[in-house]
């Protein structure tokens, strides 16, 4: 039946015109924009995961940037390690030279005095950005090693950053600056256990409160010998400043140290000192054979000090006497020691921040990659659905061309 009131071909020519006109401007926007999902109205599922991944690969760039920061400054202080390690084998060789009689060593020291200016001349250099990883005497907590942004841990909607610690390793030759503020007695870390004097034969223990080390303070034990004793009238001190981050092993193998320096530059006995591996405790015996020459121990501990180098013993180096040399030669190993373990400690972070960098790289491409599989158009199929949409656009204009004529063949049923 047909009707001049309702064109029901037209209508349907009208609406296969409007869904191939919507459809070809879907293509198009694919086209020109390049992505098949441009905004949350196109699927808002896949469109929310795509800007979450998005922010996750902005936050990757930024770590980066942050790697590359943190390896050139752990590669500034390694180059610098391995330099000071060199000086210091140089200077072993200036010490075992002086262990020949007929040498002039006043000017091996001299030497040895210049190779020392110049390990500081090294420490003081290796800083990048104003940070130096050779330096270590900050008072302050958390001072003894830097965070390196490493990571974003993602899980569910809650992110976390994650870091690489890297610790600072004090290659400075500066001597220790001892605090002046008494410590509180609630506070103390050392403590004189028996008699502090010691007779011939007798011993006194020096113990270390488990717990109780503090960055900046001072820890000091005094030894007075009378008469004959070896250590003379006058009192002999070994003092240690604490870093951020010491332990009370930490001071009593500082103290140790010094006392097992003491005792080989004045060839006392190896029983002189010892110390209890477990507890840290130190023992000083009196070898002396005279009852009447005792030896008095006394200790101090004092806040707001200054620690000193890890190669501060350098500065105690002093080969113009055959007792100094023999004894020089017995510490330079163990400063060697410690300038390979700090170079070796960077080079380590710096291998682990490097192969972190590459994962982040390739981290960051893989996040890229995953936000086009979701987010970016087919160009090609995009390509050939445009033609076919632009002949369906010119059919059904034609149909609906067509289907408004059919009212007026009615007409001609009136003529």
């Amino acid at each position: 039946m047909s009707s001049i009131l309702t064109n029901n071909g037209a209508m349907v020519a009208l609406q296969t015109l409007q869904t191939v006109n919507k459809n070809l401007g879907t293509t198009q926007s694919e086209i020109s924009t390049g992505r098949k999902v441009a905004n949350a109205k196109d699927n808002s599922a896949v469109w929310a995961i795509s800007k979450q991944m998005e922010s996750d690969v902005q936050g990757f760039k930024s770590i980066q940037e942050s790697l590359a920061l943190g390896e050139s400054t752990v590669s500034v202080a390694r180059n610098a390690s391995e330099t000071i390690t060199d000086l210091l084998t140089e200077i072993k060789g200036k010490i075992v030279a002086s262990q020949e009689e007929n040498v002039d060593r006043s000017k091996i020291q001299t030497d040895i005095a210049a190779l020392r200016d110049q390990i500081g001349s090294v420490v003081g250099a290796a800083q990048f950005n104003g940070l130096n990883l050779l330096s270590n005497k900050s008072n302050e907590a958390g001072s003894s090693s830097v965070n390196i942004l490493s990571s974003l841990d993602r899980s569910g909607s809650t992110v976390k950053s994650s870091d690489i610690t890297v610790g600072k390793q004090d290659l400075g030759t500066e001597a220790a600056v001892l605090g002046a503020t008494a410590v509180g007695a609630a506070n103390d870390l050392l403590s004189v256990s028996g008699a502090s004097a010691a007779a011939a034969g007798g011993t006194v223990t020096v113990s270390f409160t488990a717990g109780g080390a503090q960055a900046g303070a001072s820890y000091s034990v005094s030894l007075t010998g009378v008469g004959g004793q070896e250590l003379g009238t006058s009192a002999t001190t070994f003092s240690y400043v604490a870093r951020d981050g010491d332990t009370e092993a930490d001071v009593s193998n500082a103290i140790f140290d010094k006392m097992t320096a003491f005792a080989t530059e004045n060839e006392l006995a190896d029983t002189a000192f010892t110390r209890n591996a477990t507890t840290g405790a130190i023992t000083v015996t009196n070898n002396d054979a005279t009852a009447a020459n005792t030896i008095t121990v006394a200790r101090a501990e004092t806040l707001d000090g200054t620690a000193e180098g890890g190669l501060a013993a350098l500065s105690d180096v002093d080969v113009t006497s055959q007792n100094g040399a023999s004894s020089a030669l017995s510490n330079i190993e163990s400063l060697i020691q410690t300038s390979i373990n700090a170079a070796a400690s960077f080079g380590s972070a710096q291998g682990r921040i490097e192969t972190q960098k590459d994962f982040i790289s390739k981290l960051s491409d893989s996040l890229t990659t995953g936000i086009g599989a979701l987010v970016d158009a087919n160009l090609e199929e995009a390509s050939a659905r445009l033609q076919a949409l632009q002949v369906q656009q010119q059919l059904a204009t034609q149909s609906l061309s067509i289907a408004n004529q059919a009212p007026q063949s009615i007409l001609s049923l009136f003529r």
